[in-house]
């Protein structure tokens, strides 16, 4: 029972659904998540740790930084996902996935300039 509980409160922020909503096209690291959310990364970190706990997300460490992807290895919590993800409105996550966008083209020129490829040092984004 405190499995299922603690999935319906993983579920009942408005946060954590942004990014479920942004994960529902793939893996991304913290620093984009927050990029596309607008918001610092501890306040991410701790919404990501609210749903990994809830089993509705795995992550995976590359070398200091942190990729999240939805977890569907759990076939309740996958129909769960899906049914919630196509009940958010495009429009309100629009804004999401287009500061999410921009932050990835910043990224790609990034790599493409031989500068590190993830999360930008606080002098790089200023």
């Amino acid at each position: 029972m405190n499995d299922l509980a603690r999935t319906f409160k993983a579920l009942s922020d408005e946060t954590r659904l942004r990014i479920i909503k942004l994960l529902e096209s793939g893996e991304l690291c913290v620093c984009d998540i927050a990029a596309g959310l607008d918001m610092v990364q501890p306040k991410v970190s701790f919404h990501l740790g609210v749903l990994k706990k809830a089993k509705l997300l795995k992550d995976r460490k590359d070398g200091k930084w942190m990729h999240y992807r939805i977890d569907d290895s759990d076939m309740f919590n996958r129909l769960l996902l899906l049914s919630v993800l196509e009940r958010i409105p495009g429009a309100e996550s629009g804004k999401d996935r287009e500061r999410l966008d921009l932050a990835l083209e910043g990224r790609a020129a990034r790599e493409c300039s031989g500068a590190p490829v993830c999360c930008p040092s606080a002098s790089e984004t200023r």
